[in-house]
C-alpha cells in the first residue's frame, strides 16, 4: 500500500493534518532548495519527536574513511559524505516560560504545510494547544532566494488564541551537528568562531580534512502592531549564538519574528572574508525586506516555469507529479557552476553520497539540454573533462595503463569513493554513458565544438579502458568481458552483461569516428591532443579489431540478447507469480536469494535499447521488452521511465501511463517505502523524458527533431516546451490533433509521424 496523505494540488504539495508518523517523510517531500544550498523541512521551533535534521551547502563534503571488514587492493580510501551543514533555521519559542514542541502538545489543530511550486516558497501553519493552556495560532513562511543564492529567509509568525501571554522567540544558529550516517562518527565540522552583533550573528567553521570554510549567518527581527521589538544577545557557546525577543503579546495580535540566514563559503570567496560577505548579503536582503524578497523569488520561478513547464488537463495527480520533479530538479541544479553536479538525493538527504553517479549523463542531461540553453548541458560535460586525469588515475588503481580513464560511480572531485566493491570494481557501464552524454549532446544542439575542445581526450580515455578490460576468448573466437554488475545491481560478478559490452563497442567505434573527424576538420585541436594522448594509428587498430569482435550473449531460443551468460539458468518464475508480500524484495529477501533470481532492479538489456533505439528494429524492441518487463522489480527509481518510453513507442499507452504515474509519483506516493531518506532527484528527469519522449515521442531523427505524439486516455491533453538549437518549440497534444509552435528566427524542419514539417516563427501548425 502506497502512502496516499499529500493533496492533489496542480501547483502545490499540501498536507494537512498533524501525524508524527509523517514527520520525515514530509521533511523529504517539502525540501526546499535553490542550486547553491538547501534543506529538508524541518520546523524552525523545537521538536522533540523522530525528525531527520539536514541543511546542505553545495559542494561541501567530508570524506569519510571507507569502512569494510575486508580489505580489497583497489577499494576507495573513502566514501564522500554529503555533509549536514550548520542549523540556521531555528527559532526556538516560549509561551509564559513553556517551550514549543509539536511532540508534547496536548493537541495540534489545523495543522497545514503547502510547497508551493509555482512560486518557490514552503509554508506551514498550525493552532497548537500546549501543556499550560494557552492556544496558539502559528504560520511560518520560508524560502531559498534564487536571486542572491547565499540567503533564506524565513517568517515566523505567532498569535496566542485564547489569553494574553509573554512570547519569547530565540532564533539561533547552530554548529554542533552530526551526520544521519557515519562510517567512524567522526567529527566533521570544526567551529573557530562565533560573534554576535546586535540582531547579527555568525559562526566560522571548517570541515574537517576538506577544509571547507564556511560562515554560517543570521540577522532576526521581531515587529508587534508595526514597532519593533527589541533584541538583546542570547547563549553563546563553543557552536551555538542566539538572539533573543520578548514580548506581552494580547490575544488575537500577532508577533512576527523575520529571519535572513544562509552560507558563505571559501568555494566561492576568500576564506579571510566570509563574515564580511555574509554581512553584505544580510544587508542586501534587509534593505529589500520580505515582501521585495518573496516578490522576486516569485519572478524567479515564473521565469523557470515559462520555459520548463508542462501541463497535463484532465488528470491532476499526473500533473502535479510532474511539476514536482520539474521543481526539484530546478531546486537542486541551475547550470550557474560547472564545478556541480547532480547528486541522486540533491539537498534531501545523506543517502549514496557524492553528488555525481552515471544517472547525470543517462538521465539528467536530456532535460536540461532541452530546457535551459546549451551552456547548461556543455557544463555537465565539462565537469567530466575537468575530471578526467583522476579518472585516468582510478583506472591505474586497478591496475590499467596508457591513459585509460575509468569514471567513478559515486564521485565529489572526480575520485572514485564508492566502497562497495561488487559497484566500485564491477559496475563500470557507467564509463560509457559519459560518451554516450557527449554523442547525445552534438545530436541534440549540433555543437560539434566540445568534441576537439574537450570530449575527444575523453573519448580516447574511455576506449582504451574497454579495450583493456576485454580479453580473447579462444572457446568463443570473440573478446569478452568477465566479471562485472550491469546496470541491474541484482547480479553481480557476472560474465558478458550484454549492455556493458555493446556499450564498450560502441564507445570504441564513437572514438575511432570522431578521431578521423577531429583529424580531418581540426588538424590543429588533433595535433594538440595527438601530442598529449599519445594516440597512433596502431592502437586505434587494435580498437577496431576488439569492436568488430565483441561477443554478445543470445538466446535462439526467445530469439533475444541476453542479460548476461548464465540468465537462462534461472529459475525463471515472473514478477507477476510473486506473492505481494515478498515485495520489495530488496527489503524482504537475503542478498544470496536475490543474485541467484531472474528478477532485475532496472532497465538493463533494455537501457541498451533505450540508448541505441536506432540500432534495432521495432520488432527486436518489442520481443526484448516482452522478455524482460515481466522479470523487473522496478526497486530502482531509474527503473519506470525507461520502460514508460518505451512501452509508449510499442503503443502501448496504458502500460506507458502506469510507467509514468510510478516514475512522477515515486516519492509523493513512496512506492520504494524510503522516502523519509530523501527524494530520488536524477530519476525525476526520467519523469521528463516519459512525457517528452515517450508520450511525445521526441527524438533526433537524421538529424532533425522529430515527434510521434500519443495521448493516455486519462488525459484530456497535454503541452510542453524544447529549447533546440536555440529555437522555443511548444508542443500541444490532445485527443485530436497535436499543434506546433515556433519562437525563433528563422523556419525550422521538423518530422512529425515520419513526415516533413516547416515550422514558421509565430505560425501554428497542426502535425
Amino acid at each position: 500500500m502506497n502512502q496516499d496523505y499529500i493533496k492533489a494540488d496542480a501547483w502545490s504539495i499540501v498536507e494537512e493534518g498533524f501525524d508524527k508518523e509523517r514527520v520525515k517523510s514530509s521533511e523529504s517531500l517539502f525540501s526546499i532548495g535553490n542550486g547553491a544550498m538547501g534543506q529538508r523541512a524541518n520546523f524552525e521551533e523545537h521538536y522533540s519527536g523522530e525528525t531527520f535534521q539536514g541543511s546542505y551547502i553545495a559542494g561541501v563534503y567530508y570524506p569519510d574513511k571507507t569502512r569494510v571488514g575486508w580489505w580489497k587492493n583497489g577499494y576507495p580510501e573513502y566514501f564522500a559524505k554529503v555533509l549536514n551543514a550548520p542549523n540556521w533555521i531555528g527559532i526556538d519559542v516560549f509561551v509564559n516560560g513553556e517551550q514549543l514542541d509539536l511532540n508534547t502538545c496536548k493537541a495540534v489543530k489545523n495543522f497545514k504545510r503547502e510547497l508551493n511550486m509555482r512560486e518557490g516558497w514552503y509554508q506551514r501553519s498550525f493552532v497548537a494547544q500546549m501543556a499550560n493552556g494557552i492556544e496558539l495560532q502559528v504560520k511560518t513562511t520560508r524560502f531559498l532566494s534564487l536571486d542572491l543564492d547565499e540567503l533564506g529567509v524565513i517568517a515566523y509568525e505567532v498569535a496566542p488564541v485564547n489569553l494574553d501571554c509573554q512570547i519569547k522567540f530565540v532564533p539561533y544558529l547552530d554548529s554542533g551537528i552530526t551526520n544521519e550516517d557515519s562510517n567512524w562518527d567522526d567529527k566533521f565540522w570544526n567551529t573557530t568562531k562565533l560573534d554576535v552583533i546586535g540582531n547579527q550573528a555568525f559562526i566560522e567553521a571548517h570541515t574537517m580534512k576538506t577544509n571547507f570554510a564556511t560562515c554560517t549567518f543570521m540577522e532576526a527581527q521581531a515587529a508587534y502592531n508595526g514597532n519593533s521589538v527589541n533584541s538583546k544577545t542570547g547563549t553563546i557557546n563553543e557552536t551555538y549564538a542566539s538572539i533573543e525577543f520578548e514580548q506581552e503579546v494580547a490575544k488575537g495580535e500577532k508577533i512576527t519574528l523575520t529571519k535572513l540566514g544562509g552560507y558563505t563559503v571559501s568555494r566561492n570567496h576568500d576564506k579571510t572574508q566570509l563574515v564580511n560577505v555574509a554581512k553584505k548579503v544580510l544587508k542586501q536582503g534587509s534593505d529589500l525586506g520580505f515582501e521585495a524578497l518573496l516578490a522576486k523569488q516569485k519572478e524567479a520561478w515564473a521565469k523557470i516555469w515559462e520555459m520548463s513547464d508542462i501541463t497535463i488537463a484532465g488528470d491532476i495527480k499526473a500533473q502535479q507529479g510532474i511539476r514536482f520533479n520539474i521543481f526539484q530538479l530546478n531546486q537542486t541544479y541551475l547550470g550557474r557552476d560547472s564545478r556541480l553536479n547532480i547528486g541522486p538525493k540533491g539537498f534531501t538527504g545523506e543517502k549514496y553520497g557524492g553528488s555525481t553517479y552515471w544517472d547525470t549523463e543517462a538521465y539528467c542531461l536530456p532535460f536540461y539540454m532541452a530546457t535551459k540553453n546549451q551552456e547548461v548541458a556543455w557544463n555537465l560535460l565539462e565537469y567530466r573533462y575537468n575530471h578526467l586525469e583522476k579518472a585516468i588515475e582510478n583506472a591505474e588503481k586497478l591496475g590499467f595503463t596508457n591513459g585509460a580513464a575509468l569514471y567513478p560511480m559515486v564521485t565529489m572531485n572526480g575520485e572514485e569513493c564508492h566502497n562497495e566493491w561488487e559497484i566500485t570494481f564491477e559496475e563500470i557501464h557507467r564509463n560509457g554513458a559519459i560518451s554516450f552524454a557527449i554523442f547525445n549532446y552534438h545530436r541534440f544542439t549540433g555543437d560539434y565544438s566540445y568534441i576537439p575542445k574537450m570530449g575527444l581526450e575523453v573519448l580516447i580515455g574511455i576506449a582504451r579502458f574497454w579495450h583493456q578490460r576485454v580479453n580473447f576468448s579462444e572457446d568463443k573466437q570473440r573478446y569478452v568481458m568477465l566479471g562485472v554488475t550491469g546496470p541491474n545491481e541484482y547480479e553481480n560478478n557476472v560474465n558478458n552483461n550484454w549492455y556493458t559490452n555493446y556499450l564498450a563497442k560502441w564507445c570504441m567505434d564513437y572514438a575511432l569516428e570522431q578521431i578521423e573527424v577531429v583529424e580531418k576538420e581540426y588538424p590543429q585541436d588533433y595535433r594538440r591532443i595527438q601530442a598529449k594522448t599519445k594516440i597512433t594509428t596502431e592502437e586505434t587498430s587494435d580498437w577496431a579489431k576488439v569492436a568488430d569482435q565483441m561477443y554478445f550473449p543470445y538466446a535462439e531460443k526467445h530469439q533475444v540478447f541476453l542479460q548476461q551468460d548464465g540468465f537462462l539458468d534461472k529459475d525463471l518464475v515472473q514478477v507477476s507469480e510473486l506473492d505481494k508480500s515478498e515485495r520489495p524484495i530488496n527489503q524482504k529477501w537475503s542478498w544470496d536469494r536475490i543474485l541467484r533470481s531472474p528478477y532485475i532492479k532496472q532497465a538493463d538489456v533494455l537501457q541498451g535499447f533505450y540508448f541505441f533505439e536506432d540500432h534495432f528494429s521495432q520488432e527486436a524492441l518489442e520481443k526484448h521488452f516482452d522478455f524482460y518487463e515481466p522479470f523487473t522489480v522496478h526497486e530502482s527509481s531509474l527503473s519506470p521511465c525507461v520502460h514508460s518510453i518505451q512501452a509508449a513507442k510499442l503503443g502501448r499507452m496504458e502500460q506507458a501511463y502506469t510507467f509514468y504515474l510510478r516514475t512522477s509519483r515515486l516519492d509523493l506516493d513512496d512506492y520504494n517505502k524510503e522516502v523519509e531518506e530523501g527524494l530520488h532527484i536524477t530519476s525525476m528527469a526520467g519523469t521528463w523524458m516519459s512525457i517528452v519522449e515517450g508520450f511525445g515521442g521526441m527524438r533526433i531523427t537524421d538529424g532533425q527533431l522529430s515527434f510521434n505524439p500519443q495521448i493516455p486516455e486519462q488525459w484530456d491533453s497535454y503541452a510542453f516546451k524544447i529549447n533546440y538549437r536555440n529555437q522555443i518549440v511548444t508542443i500541444s497534444v490532445s485527443k485530436t490533433r497535436s499543434v506546433f509552435e515556433l519562437t525563433g528566427d528563422t523556419d525550422l524542419k521538423i518530422q512529425v509521424n515520419g513526415k516533413p514539417v516547416t515550422l514558421v516563427p509565430g505560425e501554428k501548425i497542426e502535425g
